[in-house]
């Protein structure tokens, strides 16, 4: 898929320490965050407001542990797909329940998926079925072993 065009938003220090908290805690009230930064409670409400409009807050929803829904084997999936229909396979591919992530890639594959499966057996028959897509030209298969780092909603970056 291409990549969005948007404008960079430019976030302050406040706006950082705001963004850290709620990484680690996103049920923190606004009244415990302007305790901790010493601000005002209108000031962490407006703060958020913005970063939620200009889109840096996407939205808050839990980090689920999927191991703990018995989703204990995780899956990284290469996938080459015919020429001029990656984005129609993606979006299709996107809404699949076992998929948490499509990227485009360069490279000898054109996207890479993670997927969480909950025995081989459900990512055999994944696999199967993604090589049964008459768009889908080859595929390449690897599981994780140990999960060292995943964080995608991660604030540390700023």
């Amino acid at each position: 898929m291409e990549q969005e065009e948007f404008e960079l938003i430019k976030i302050d220090e406040i706006d950082e320490k705001i963004l850290t908290l709620l990484n680690e805690n996103g049920r923190m009230s606004y009244r415990k965050i302007s305790r901790e930064l010493e601000i005002s409670v209108g000031t962490v409400h407006n703060r958020v407001e913005k970063l939620l409009k200009s889109g840096v807050i996407k939205k808050f929803a839990p980090i689920i542990d999927h191991s703990r829904l018995g989703y204990k084997l995780t899956a990284i999936i290469g996938v080459r797909v015919k020429g001029g229909v990656l984005k129609n396979w993606e979006a299709r591919t996107a809404y699949h329940e076992n998929v948490l992530g499509v990227y485009d890639v360069t490279g000898e594959f054109d996207a890479f998926l993670i997927a969480k499966f909950k025995d081989t057996n459900g990512l055999d028959e994944f696999i199967k079925g993604l090589l049964k897509e008459p768009d889908v030209q080859r595929t390449y298969t690897q599981t994780v072993l140990n999960v060292v780092k995943e964080d995608l909603g991660s604030a540390k970056m700023l």
